[in-house]
């Protein structure tokens, strides 16, 4: 087993403060998004409609503008893309990829959940994505985070032998590692975006849009300190389209993407270029 000591001992390409990434989300769901009016139409077999619509604001409205926030700023994003939203809209697919955005899977549909009894029916979606997602965009993604982040005791096993080069189903550090599996090492790109995150800042809480800032630039700016001291760090900031493509946050958006421009030693990168350095910071690649 493959042994990571602690503390760190890091450093990034150009010797880099701080590494920072945008994650999108780009969803579909089966029978209801993370929003609802109706609690008691939220069920695990009924379909709640409004609550779909939601969802569905993701790729009319959400989506173009978060592309033009982006853009703005110089920034490309990572976006986890369920199998489904890629088959119904493979037109914003490719619109992702031709504006340099990586796109991941993201399971089938963001309301299931894999289980660690059927590897062979994971394996399958997780074939099924990937050849949707590929066919939409015309790259084959090389990332995987599950709904929910809710990965099986197998996912990594099947990602490793079907070609992955990272997975983001887990919260335990502030930088990427290697996992062993039977097929080789997996690159872990950890969730470091849960205190600037749309979905558990903003609407599940029903809080203000400040803390979505506030989380942002706390965490932001204590990493960046760490950096300096010369233990960098990675931070990402996780956007839904269907949730921070709203009007709404986009001010505290804004805010967030101007305050990280305005620093230096900052690489910003998506999560696929960060793996691969991963790779070879662990003498791997």
């Amino acid at each position: 087993m493959r042994e990571v000591t602690y503390p760190r001992q890091w450093r990034w390409p150009n010797g880099e403060k701080l590494a920072m990434s945008v994650g999108l989300a780009f969803e579909a769901f089966e029978h209801h998004s993370q929003f609802s009016t109706n609690t008691s139409a939220t069920g695990r077999n009924k379909v709640n409609h409004f609550s779909l619509s939601y969802a569905d604001y993701g790729w009319k409205s959400g989506v173009w503008r978060l592309m033009e926030a982006l853009d703005r700023f110089g920034l490309k994003a990572n976006v986890s893309t369920n199998g489904l939203a890629a088959e119904r809209h493979p037109g914003v697919v490719a619109a992702l990829v031709e504006a340099g955005h990586e796109i991941n899977g993201h399971g089938w549909v963001n309301d299931h959940m894999a289980s660690d009894d059927d590897p062979e029916a994971e394996r399958a979606e997780i074939r099924r994505c990937t050849q949707v997602i590929a066919q939409a965009g015309g790259v084959r993604p090389v990332g995987w985070t599950g709904p929910g982040s809710a990965g099986s005791q197998n996912t990594l096993a099947i990602l490793k032998s079907e070609g992955y080069l990272w997975n983001g189903d887990d919260a335990s550090d502030d930088l990427p590692f290697l996992r062993d599996t039977p097929g080789g090492p997996m690159v872990i790109m950890p969730r470091t975006n849960l205190p600037q995150n749309d979905l558990t800042t903003w609407l599940a809480p029903r809080n203000p849009p400040s803390v979505l800032w506030e989380g942002f630039r706390a965490g932001f700016d204590t990493l960046y300190a760490e950096g300096e001291a010369g233990a960098p760090k990675w931070i990402e900031i996780t956007l839904h389209c269907h949730i921070g493509g709203r009007p709404t946050l986009q001010p505290i958006i804004r805010q967030c993407f101007e305050y990280a421009k305005k620093h230096d030693g900052v690489w910003f990168a998506r999560r696929r270029d960060i793996a691969a350095y991963c790779l070879k910071h662990e003498g791997v690649a």
